[in-house]
């Protein structure tokens, strides 16, 4: 994908993909998270438009991603593993060796599809349910 950009981006810019794709019962208010000044936010952009957005938060030499939404116009278009991708190697070159997050159930098949492993950990939260999901990443 060519015509698509991925860049460190401020948290506030990933509240409304928050909002419209994971939340869309919620406000947009309800979308900040006390740990987003903590974490690294980016954004992928497709013709000058805010297509997807993660956030990634490390911890120790694990690196954990949420709030990972694609705009439903360009799902299935490759975006979302472009994202994944790029941020797997910004913790690569950062010094991490584990890669995960609390995928919704819905999620896991993407997820496997990149080289994720299932941990057998589930909760539920908010109405969602969820597993932990990993991947081992080295330099």
């Amino acid at each position: 994908m060519n015509d698509v950009s991925i860049e460190q981006i401020r948290p506030e810019l990933t509240w409304r993909l928050r909002q419209e794709v994971l939340y869309p019962q919620q406000q947009l208010h309800e979308m900040k998270m006390d740990e987003d000044a903590e974490g690294y936010h980016f954004g992928a952009f497709k013709d000058g438009w805010l297509v997807a957005i993660v956030s990634l938060f490390k911890r120790g030499d694990d690196y954990q991603f949420r709030k990972f939404a694609v705009s439903p116009a360009v799902q299935s278009m490759g975006v979302g593993t472009l994202l994944l991708q790029y941020i797997t190697q910004f913790a690569v070159n950062e010094g991490g060796t584990r890669l995960w997050c609390n995928a919704r159930l819905t999620a896991i098949p993407f997820y496997l599809k990149n080289g994720f492993t299932q941990t057998g950990d589930f909760f539920s939260k908010n109405g969602f349910d969820y597993e932990i999901l990993e991947k081992s990443i080295y330099a």
